[in-house]
This record gives C-alpha cells, structure tokens and sequence, in this order.
C-alpha cells in the first residue's frame, strides 16, 4: 500500500490533523475519500470516510466525515470492492 496523497484539516479548535487517502470515488455527483490517521503502511490506523461538500466558490476543498450510518454502510461496502486488490485490511 503506497500513501501518496495527504491532505490536513482544520478542527473546531484549529488544530492541523493530517490525513493520508487511501481511495476516492465519485458516487451520484458527491467526491468521497477513504483516508486513514496512520502514515506508516506497516501501522494500523482508524480509517474515516470523508464527503466532499465544497462550493463552486470555495478556493479549497472543504470536507465533513461521514457520520450517517446509512450511508456510511454503503459506502464501506463500495470502499470495500474498490480496494479488494490492495493490500488493505478494512475493518468496521
């Protein structure tokens, strides 16, 4: 598993908390990321799922996590498919 993209988001509080995408996808026009706290391959991290909600005005990206267990159920499940070949261990 390569890491090659990181992104940083701010908190409440405006901490920097960086994050390393595992996987992207698009799904009925809404961007979604699997990203993971853990930027060693070798180490087990918490991975989230992160929706895109940007504006065509906003200069950066701007991402909320997914927190709906609906959708987030869905979503694991096309995470899941999309990163069968990698050497990824998904849990819930």
């Amino acid at each position: 598993m390569t890491q090659e993209e990181k992104i940083t988001l701010q908190t409440e509080d405006g901490e920097s908390v960086d994050f390393y995408v595992l996987e992207e996808t698009r799904i009925n026009g809404m961007n979604y990321l699997m990203v993971t706290d853990s930027e060693d391959e070798e180490e087990d991290g918490e991975c989230y799922i992160l929706k895109d909600v940007s504006k065509a005005e906003d200069s950066d990206a701007v991402y909320e996590f997914v927190e709906n267990d609906d959708e987030l159920d869905y979503l694991y499940r096309i995470f899941t498919e999309l990163m069968e070949d990698m050497e990824v261990e998904i849990r819930k």
